[in-house]
């Protein structure tokens, strides 16, 4: 007897361990976080603090189903000054920033920096917030990609506002050696016309992009980072 229980000892011993719960798909959601984000940030130059945020938000929409491209998300930290790369597009699996880019902001929302951000149509004001890359085309700006804002009241007009990313001369190193700074656009995320279409191929067709600022408080006010405001009927109450 003692025989038999011995040898199904050492069976179980030597069987391979596939069992899912160490895996990282199964650790709970805010340890997978903060894990990714001090993988992420080692020798990148991405705030902590936004990346946080958009892995949050990033996970909260995955569980709702509306991300169709899974894997990947894009941040634009509008935190930084524009002559800054500020784009980010990150390997979600494999926890690696995979491209980084010069970004403009809109005219509206600041100079070297931008400071304020609006959902208004005429505002030519960038929009904060959690969006989904939609389709593209070709434009008066040649290839660009619609975004869809998934932020009711912060970012939700951009279809409307024709809020696209798209090239642009007045991004590049070029210009920010001329003038300091980068051009501003009418409140689209506007790419150097060298990397626009690496960018967009990259994060179109239903990918979460992301823009940050630490300020607004727009974490507190998100939908998408606070679930429980849309029962509460509370999402995006802003006067921009």
């Amino acid at each position: 007897m003692k025989r038999g229980i011995a040898f199904f000892l050492l069976l179980f011993m030597a069987m391979p361990v596939t069992s899912r719960s160490i895996t990282s798909d199964n650790l709970p959601i805010t340890r997978r976080i903060s894990s990714m984000v001090h993988s992420i940030e080692q020798g990148s130059d991405i705030d902590p603090r936004a990346l946080q945020l958009a892995l949050q938000g990033y996970f909260n929409l995955k569980r709702q189903g509306l991300i169709r491209r899974e894997g990947i998300i894009t941040l634009i930290d509008f935190d930084k000054p524009s002559f800054a790369k500020r784009l980010f597009i990150i390997d979600i699996d494999n926890g690696k920033v995979l491209q980084s880019s010069l970004v403009a902001h809109g005219k509206g929302s600041g100079e070297e920096m931008a400071t304020s951000f609006s959902n208004k149509s005429g505002s030519n004001q960038s929009s904060l917030g959690f969006y989904l890359t939609a389709n593209t085309y070709i434009g008066r700006n040649g290839y660009s990609l619609v975004l869809k804002g998934l932020d009711h009241g912060i970012n939700d007009k951009a279809q409307s506002r024709s809020i696209v990313i798209h090239g642009a001369d007045y991004v590049s190193e070029e210009y920010i050696r001329m003038n300091g700074r980068l051009g501003r656009s009418q409140g689209c995320p506007a790419l150097s016309l060298d990397e626009c279409q690496v960018v967009i191929d990259l994060i179109k067709d239903g990918s979460c992009l992301f823009i940050y600022h630490n300020g607004q408080d727009y974490a507190s006010r998100s939908a998408v980072l606070n679930p429980e405001l849309v029962l509460r009927g509370e999402q995006g109450n802003s006067p921009a």
